[in-house]
């Protein structure tokens, strides 16, 4: 029966009534059995009636005692666990550390928790208008994560935007994340400033040192006319010296700015598989000499990445030069290259080799510029070692491809490098 049925009162009086009689009937004759038996069916036809009649009250009264919400100091009913669990949700919403922003279709982007309004609020974006507009054209153009950054009172405020699109009772609308970054960018700012002065001031005294030192030998020398025939060989070789390290010198800076100025990428659709045939037959020729093997696979085959194909390319090699260098004392070395889609839709390219892998502790250093597990390359010994740029310029390489690199260490061994886009 529709519960939004109007309610009326007297055939409620009507079933009561029957009822009534048919209790004053059980009471008054008890030797006769119809008597009895009527007395029965009118008690049971009444209340019968009578339920169907009250049926629309009690289920509006239910409704109304769902929507009722405790007050202040009620306690949870313990028999709602769905309203409990709102309540819960709600409350993680609003102080979520991250300020949450909601748009609908083209409209206003309206603060949905605690550090949204407090962005929005005196003392936190200069103008508050101005954020929420630049918000909306964010959100507009790029879904995923960007940059962004405002003003504040405190100065500028660098964050991350991140943006999704939802369908909610048919109607378009996003959801904003912001990000505070901006201590966490400054921390990793200055390491990174002290790293930097570290290499340069390291690798520019190593020139400068024994070029000063024998710069001075070399005026003594010229100094005194008489001696200089005796000391020819003295003076030639000083001014050898001097060259060589001089030479050493224009090398750091010409691989500085090999890492620091590489070219901007252009992207285009990539097939994985085409790429990885070339490059099978540019390095497993070589992998085969030394008694190993190159293995490359894409699944699926028709996978295809929007990426620099030049850039990428050069980025792969990289990492196959430095697999060779570290499977340089395997009797069977092994190369591993496979792309796939992991969770979340993203791609996955995966180097991986036997090799003894990164020694423990400085996983997170193999990236920093001119910084190398192998013995420094001597003049004349290229192949000794490395000049520790070759990682580093992989990850410029993918990062200006908007993808990431990182290294791991797989449980059966040796070292994989894991390329995520």
């Amino acid at each position: 029966m529709d519960s939004r049925r109007p309610f009326r009162r007297w055939p409620l009086l009507v079933w009561a009534a029957l009822m009534c009689v048919g209790a004053a009937l059980a009471g008054w004759q008890h030797d006769s059995p119809r008597l009895l038996v009527l007395a029965l069916l009118l008690l049971i036809a009444g209340g019968c009636g009578a339920s169907v009649q009250l049926r629309p009250l009690l289920a509006l009264a239910g409704r109304a005692e769902l929507c009722r919400l405790p007050g202040p100091a009620e306690p949870m009913p313990k028999t709602e666990p769905m309203q409990q669990r709102l309540l819960r949700l709600e409350a993680c919403l609003e102080h979520a550390p991250v300020a949450l922003w909601q748009q609908q279709g083209q409209g206003q982007v309206l603060p949905l928790n605690n550090a949204a309004r407090r962005l929005v609020a005196p003392g936190g974006a200069q103008d508050s208008a101005e954020l929420l507009a630049r918000l909306a054209l964010a959100a507009g153009q790029s879904l995923g994560h960007s940059p962004f950054s405002y003003e504040s009172e405190r100065g500028s405020e660098r964050c991350l935007l991140a943006s999704r699109e939802l369908v909610i009772d048919r109607l378009p609308e996003r959801l904003l994340a912001l990000m505070p970054i901006e201590s966490e960018l400054e921390a990793e700012t200055l390491k990174a400033w002290r790293q930097l002065v570290h290499v340069l001031t390291h690798e520019i005294m190593n020139s400068l040192t024994p070029i000063s030192s024998l710069s001075r030998s070399a005026r003594e020398l010229l100094a005194e006319p008489a001696a200089l025939a005796a000391n020819q060989q003295d003076l030639t070789l000083a001014l050898d010296t001097i060259a060589r390290r001089a030479d050493a010198l224009a090398s750091f800076v010409a691989n500085y700015r090999r890492v620091s100025e590489l070219p901007e990428p252009k992207l285009a659709p990539v097939r994985l598989s085409e790429l990885f045939a070339r490059l099978e037959q540019m390095v497993g020729a070589d992998w085969a000499t030394r008694g190993g093997a190159a293995v490359f696979s894409v699944a699926p085959a028709s996978l295809t990445l929007m990426a620099d194909a030049g850039q990428l390319e050069q980025a792969l090699l990289n990492l196959f030069k430095n697999a060779a260098q570290a499977c340089g004392a395997q009797a069977d070395p092994r190369l591993s290259v496979t792309a796939r889609l992991v969770r979340g839709g993203r791609l996955s390219i995966e180097v991986r080799d036997n090799g003894p892998g990164v020694p423990v502790g400085l996983e997170t250093d193999i990236f920093l510029p001119f910084f190398s597990t192998k013995p420094l390359a001597r003049p004349g010994v290229a192949a000794e070692g490395g000049q520790g740029i070759g990682l580093a310029v992989v990850r410029n390489l993918i990062h200006g491809m908007g993808g990431s690199v990182r290294y791991v260490k797989p449980v059966s061994g040796g070292a994989a490098f894991v390329l995520s886009f």
